[in-house]
């Protein structure tokens, strides 16, 4: 169940993110995905043993980069920027998990 959810979410995200970071998106509506997303999350069933993907963990270093970020840096920082690209790509199915993608689950 954890990786349906995080299949689609991940398609959610990739989109929110492209469009926010093309200046298409306000940054509200993507604070507001990624608070949908965890409340949508908080309403499924899973086992605590279940284990991480790689793919989950891009996933939720992602959100959590969302939200620990102010506007500002997600906009402007080219690093970060960077690292967020990368996530998106391999969300997309190109190359390998970033390494430096540590994402838990909330």
């Amino acid at each position: 169940m954890a990786e349906q959810f995080i299949d689609l979410k991940s398609q959610q995200l990739i989109f929110f993110i492209s469009r926010y970071l093309r200046g298409r998106l306000p940054h509200s509506e993507l604070h507001l995905f990624v608070w949908d997303t965890l409340e949508e999350w908080g309403q499924l069933t899973l086992q605590s043993h279940q284990p991480y993907s790689h793919r989950e963990r891009v996933f939720w270093h992602l959100i959590h980069q969302l939200e620990f970020w102010p506007a500002t840096a997600l906009k402007h920082d080219k690093q970060l920027r960077r690292n967020i690209q990368d996530c998106l790509c391999y969300l997309k199915g190109y190359g390998v998990a970033p390494a430096n993608c540590v994402g838990v689950r909330p």
